[in-house]
């Protein structure tokens, strides 16, 4: 299985009484598959996952799962355990799983591949690796990626190094047969499609959909000059996004546009401030041509 497109890894939209707003969280995934999504990733982390209770990550992944066979889009879920991904066989449409390098810890390479190992054995579903060193603080060579993309039921990674080192240009020059590389950070998705990523997992597609979508689809026709330039027009909007704290200008931005019912977030995260949520609407606007 190679995944391939544009994944939106969905915010969990809350009501104005702090639950969870199951409606809201079914109209958003229909509206970015309209958008020109090719698929979703429930409980990411861009969804809160570690403030949901279990009952609420379960009704998360139900509702997701529940538009993604209606619309026969794959759908990717974030699980962190050996038990997050056993409870996967109860969940009919997922294709695969999203599993963060474990953080804090820095095992060390032989570690990471070692945990990988044992996911990947007890998992239904083949694995899609989330590289992600500037938050887990566990760094990985190009030779790891490429152990790791050679273990049984490791499908790809969601690569999010904090930009285009020598290790991106090292994996970039020799991925492995069937094993996808989706851009993770959003503002360097472009020259990583450039180099060659097979499609993205990108929170700032909440906010332009259509927009991302065409750029994955413009490198991958080889496209360069429309790809080239909604690249520039589309890394302003994802540093705006990033302002503060993935997912709350996300969050604010969906609110000012009628799409969720508040832009509430739950601890240690706050709400967006006015200024970053102004600066992502005007950018938003901008690129609409509003």
């Amino acid at each position: 299985m190679t995944l391939t497109g544009l994944f939106v890894p969905l915010i969990t939209p809350f009501d104005e009484a702090g639950a969870v707003a199951l409606g809201a969280l079914s109209d958003l995934a229909h509206r970015m598959l309209d958008g020109g999504a090719a698929g979703l990733v429930a409980l990411g982390t861009t969804a809160e996952p570690s403030s949901l209770s279990p009952a609420e990550q379960r009704d998360v992944a139900a509702a997701v799962a529940r538009v993604c066979r209606e619309r026969g889009a794959p759908l990717i879920v974030g699980a962190a355990t050996v038990p997050a991904l056993e409870s996967l066989r109860d969940l009919p449409g997922a294709v695969a799983a999203l599993c963060v390098v474990p953080p804090f810890l820095r095992p060390g390479e032989a570690g990471v591949l070692a945990h990988f190992r044992q996911l990947a054995a007890a998992s239904p579903v083949p694995i899609v690796v989330y590289h992600v060193p500037y938050r887990t603080g566990q760094p990985l060579t190009a030779d790891a990626l490429r152990r790791l993309a050679a273990l049984p039921g490791v499908a790809g990674v969601k690569f999010a190094a904090g930009g285009i080192d020598e290790e991106t240009i090292g994996l970039m020059c020799d991925v492995p047969p069937g094993f996808a590389v989706l851009g993770g950070d959003d503002v360097f998705v472009s020259p990583l499609l450039a180099l060659g990523a097979h499609g993205a997992i990108l929170a700032s597609a909440h906010v332009a959909t259509g927009e991302f979508a065409e750029l994955i689809e413009a490198w991958h026709t080889g496209d360069a000059v429309r790809a080239r330039a909604l690249g520039h027009r589309l890394a302003p909007l994802s540093r705006a996004l990033f302002a503060e704290p993935n997912p709350t200008v996300v969050k604010a931005v969906l609110h000012e546009r009628g799409a969720i019912p508040t832009a509430a977030v739950r601890l240690p995260l706050l709400t967006a401030g006015t200024d970053s949520t102004d600066a992502a609407l005007r950018l938003s606007d901008s690129l609409r041509g509003d």
